[in-house]
């Protein structure tokens, strides 16, 4: 199968497969449908703070529960848990190099920032969001592996990427907005940075130009 097989199959599969879970969350992968994405290392979050987490949720009301997840998430993952190998300066290079290198192809790159233990990216895709992500991982935790002891990562254990990733879809053009300042300013949130220019692995440091369109016909 070639190139454009591919594509032209993946292409098929992501319109037609339109809202589904992974056993959690209800996610929406539609052709085009603009999504933001974060996912972590695999020791960014604890045993034990997802366990407290949990029990904390469980005296939430139902409707709640959700929400409250997510933002309990982003307080840790902010906190800079875990060995936090994207901080290396080698790490994260990598993993911009990657985000860009199907830019146009498989997906339209918005925005993206590279923190020490999560990323953060806004896309279009073109294909199904679970083979982009794949693709991001793989290479880059082979790559992180490969040198654990030379760049002295502090990795322990075999698995570099936590196995899911968070997703949502981005409803209209203030929603996008809303995102893509989320994602410039998390550095400055976490306290790494004073301006979100400041931080080097974010498309709000780097001249860039984004592919995808910025209106909001596709939402």
């Amino acid at each position: 199968m070639d190139e454009y097989q591919r594509l032209s199959i993946e292409r098929k599969e992501s319109s037609t497969r339109g809202w589904n879970s992974r056993g959690y969350l209800p996610h929406r992968d539609e052709l085009s449908l603009r999504q933001t994405i974060t996912f972590r290392l695999a020791d960014s979050l604890p045993h034990d703070t997802i366990r407290q987490m949990e029990a904390e949720l469980a005296l939430q009301p139902e409707d709640l529960r959700e929400t409250e997840r997510r933002n309990q998430i982003e307080h840790w993952l902010d906190a800079g848990l875990g060995c936090c190998a994207l901080r290396h300066p080698q790490v994260a290079t990598v993993i911009e190099d990657a985000l860009r290198h199907s830019d146009g192809e498989r997906y339209h790159l918005l925005a993206w920032c590279v923190m020490p233990n999560h990323v953060h990216t806004l896309i279009q895709p073109l294909v199904p969001l679970a083979g982009i992500v794949q693709s991001w991982k793989s290479y880059t935790g082979r790559w992180a592996l490969a040198r654990n002891a030379e760049l002295q990562l502090g990795i322990s254990g075999t698995s570099f990427w936590m196995r899911d990733y968070w997703d949502r879809y981005i409803r209209d053009q203030a929603h996008l907005v809303r995102v893509e300042t989320y994602i410039h300013h998390n550095p400055v949130k976490a306290g790494l940075c004073c301006q979100p220019s400041e931080w080097p692995w974010s498309s709000a440091h780097k001249p860039y130009e984004k592919t995808g369109p910025r209106s909001s016909s596709s939402a």
